[in-house]
């Protein structure tokens, strides 16, 4: 109970609507009649399992942005790396049933003449030794890219520049054929996760119900993290850095962990990602996906737990209306949107809901206040009248 009050009671309104849906959602799929109007399609979920993925990638963002003040244009990066890592082991167990029939390299590899496997592909056979790349291999990337930048006290834009040079940088990378990651294809034709077909209904359900725990884990996490004196202090970082500098408190530490716990967060929307849509390419490290990103955390407002969420699901809900109705108008109307979030909604969909209902609070609290003074400014002067008046009763 002690645990609960201390995150408060949105963090676990998210949660429960997390577990609502992993239970509702399999009962529509599985239980419910094709004709029903509460029927979820089978193509459905892994859909809907990819918006809590993309959820998941903006509260990781929202950690760094919302509440230290970095705003990362390079979280795709982060992303796609995990995604990579997980495609990785899907690669592995394609195993003899691959386009090319060969156990030990897979098909993209044949097909490129390659004559051994990687070093770096060692290992990624293991479920478990995936599951630590997924985690190690963006945080790492953040630690060592965030320890040279917050080090050198680098802020504001030019933070934002050089995280979106560091996407951009990764997308030419892994577009090389030689880098040994499927060049401009990818990762694709996957079999197995686990020994189950990733095709099966019942493994992408898994995936969807993986999904929503991944999601309430990180927002248990968030909020855990922000309710913390740690979390007071990532405020005071991005409000006043420089006076919590004088203070005596290390601000490049606090953006730091921030910042490397995001990525892994990201890392792990991404690996939960690649084997729902079946495919991990360099077009996941696009500067413009990061950029998306931003567009979710500030439509649903920045500095919230709730607003990401909302924020993400969305978007990417109208994202796949209009591709599917007016494709050739999806990048106006995004465009459009955040133009119209940062002139008119500055603090997102949340934030604006939030200061709203606290404007009506304070107004009723001083409301409240002012009839308690009218109140006992005329008991107080009844107190004095009445002294006065009882000698002339007496008489």
């Amino acid at each position: 109970m002690i645990f609960a009050r201390y995150l408060g009671p949105r963090v676990w309104l998210i949660v429960l609507a997390l577990v609502a849906a992993a239970i509702l959602v399999p009962m529509a799929n599985q239980w419910l009649p094709g004709d029903s109007a509460l029927h979820i399609p089978s193509y459905a979920v892994p859909l809907i399992g990819k918006y809590l993925c993309y959820a998941l990638l903006a509260l990781s963002l929202d950690l760094v942005w919302g509440y230290v003040g970095i705003l990362s244009l390079g979280h795709a990066a982060f992303f796609a790396l995990g995604g990579y890592a997980m495609g990785m082991y899907l690669m592995r167990q394609i195993g003899t049933r691959g386009v090319y029939g060969n156990a030990l390299l897979p098909d993209f590899m044949v097909f490129l003449n390659w004559k051994e496997l990687p070093w770096f592909w060692h290992g990624f056979d293991q479920f478990w030794f995936a599951a630590v790349m997924v985690l190690l291999v963006p945080g790492l990337l953040a630690f060592v890219f965030g320890y040279f930048a917050f080090r050198s006290r680098v802020t504001g834009v030019y933070l934002s520049i050089i995280t979106q040079a560091l996407t951009y940088a990764l997308l030419l990378a892994f577009f090389r054929n030689d880098m040994g990651f499927g060049g401009n294809n990818g990762l694709t034709d996957f079999k197995e996760i686990l020994g189950y077909s990733v095709q099966a209904d019942a493994t992408r359900l898994g995936l969807f119900v993986a999904s929503c725990v991944a999601l309430g884990l990180g927002v248990v996490l968030v909020g855990a993290i922000t309710r913390s004196k740690l979390g007071k202090l990532m405020i005071a970082v991005r409000d006043a850095e420089s006076r919590t500098r004088f203070l005596g408190w290390r601000a490049e530490h606090v953006k730091l962990f921030a910042f490397t716990v995001s990525a892994m967060m990201a890392g792990v929307a991404g690996a939960l990602y690649v084997p729902q849509v079946g495919i991990i390419n360099p077009g996941e490290f696009a500067p413009v996906n990061s950029i998306e990103v931003v567009v979710w955390a500030a439509v649903g407002g920045r500095g919230t737990l709730l607003g990401p969420v909302i924020g993400a699901l969305l978007v990417n809900a109208g994202k796949s209306y209009f591709t599917a109705a007016a494709p050739e108008f999806w990048l106006f109307v995004l465009g459009s949107l955040f133009v119209f979030v940062t002139l008119f909604l500055p603090r997102g969909i949340v934030g604006t809901i939030d200061a709203g209902w606290g404007g009506m609070r304070a107004r009723r609290l001083s409301k409240n206040a002012e009839k308690g003074i009218g109140d006992s400014r005329a008991a107080s002067m009844a107190g004095n009248a009445a002294p006065s008046a009882a000698p002339s009763a007496a008489e």
